[in-house]
């Protein structure tokens, strides 16, 4: 790997912005606000340094690169050259000349130049393998507000991208919450690790970091891998539609209770249950939670069948035919069952 440091107009950034790749798959989304996007205007404006750019060199003819570190700038730049938000309404003037709610194409003709020709520093890194590029990503971000997930995403390794492809399962379509800084894959890593310990286990940051890369050579056709899919795949055929009352945190609750039944019971047509089971105790969790701890109900709502359907013993077919314990049809794998990778 090498790497050279060359001075970019910000026009020409501008003018490359199609040969410049601001979102490889190990960087974070854009997180950065409208006042962040202005106040990085404002300082070029005022022909203040801003830091400088990481680029890898990924094509010639015509050259391609990719964003190692700035991305955030490099969107910012652009969307104030297409005109996509003003500076600030009580911005300061500059050299005496006002830039209060202006777009690009309402700066004077020397603050246009300015902006033009402004230096941006940017180092093009050539020759680097995928493993140097996520190490010096993660190296870039020491002392920034990059969230663990962000920084899993960066891992090389076959974990991470089973993780991956889990956050894009359909089931994520329904839930109340959205995907930002990568909380879908946070969500699943969860999952992931929870099958992996094969019952009740940790599954804060560190004990998932850990897991990225113990786990860098898993088996994505292993029963564990299996099985997540399997229960993902239960939990969008339960809930086809947008569920407001599916959250980043009670999605895992769920997906183990989801999981437990496809472990121990051979399912029918039970979605509609599980459905309006979760709905009515959500529902009814968030009212007792508006209660004062002595108005509260000390006992939770009830089932709608499923744990009695639980409580049956193996062999005895519930009511109806909702569930039935068939040991010998069991799934592989399941919390508290789950193979290895």
């Amino acid at each position: 790997m090498r790497s050279g440091k060359k001075a970019w107009a910000l026009l020409s950034v501008f003018n490359l912005r199609d040969r410049i790749d601001t979102n490889p798959d190990y960087q974070r989304p854009p997180v950065w606000t409208r006042s962040q996007k202005q106040l990085l205007m404002d300082t070029v404006l005022r022909d203040y340094d801003i830091p400088k750019v990481y680029l890898r060199h990924t094509g010639e003819k015509p050259d391609i690169y990719e964003v190692v570190d700035g991305q955030q700038r490099i969107r910012a730049i652009c969307e104030y050259f297409e005109g996509k938000f003003k500076l600030p309404k009580d911005a300061d003037p500059v050299d005496g000349e006002s830039i209060a709610d202006c777009g690009y194409d309402d700066l004077s003709v020397d603050a246009r130049l300015q902006l033009d020709n402004y230096n941006l520093d940017m180092v093009v890194i050539e020759k680097a393998d995928e493993d140097e590029v996520r190490e010096m990503f993660l190296r870039l971000q020491n002392g920034t507000t990059l969230r663990a997930q962000e920084k899993r995403n960066a891992y090389r390794g076959r974990m991470r991208d089973f993780v991956k492809e889990l956050a894009s399962h359909s089931f994520f379509d329904a839930v109340g919450f959205r995907n930002s800084r990568y909380t879908y894959d946070l969500v699943c890593a969860q999952l992931v690790c929870l099958e992996l310990s094969r019952g009740p286990t940790n599954v804060k940051n560190a004990d998932l970091n850990k897991m990225y890369k113990d786990q860098v050579d898993f088996d994505s056709k292993s029963g564990v891998a299996k099985s997540v899919r399997s229960t993902l795949d239960l939990l969008a055929k339960v809930f086809p539609d947008k569920t407001p009352e599916l959250t980043r945190y009670n999605v895992v609750s769920l997906y183990c209770v989801l999981a437990e039944l496809l472990n121990a019971f051979v399912r029918t047509e039970f979605s509609p249950l599980i459905y309006d089971w979760f709905i009515e105790f959500e529902q009814h969790r968030q009212e007792q939670g508006k209660l004062a701890a002595d108005e509260a109900d000390p006992v939770p709502p009830p089932d709608l069948e499923v744990q009695a359907a639980k409580d049956r013993p193996a062999g005895v077919v519930a009511e109806g035919g909702l569930f039935q314990a068939d040991q010998d049809s069991r799934r592989p794998g399941g919390l508290g069952k789950g193979e290895g990778s």
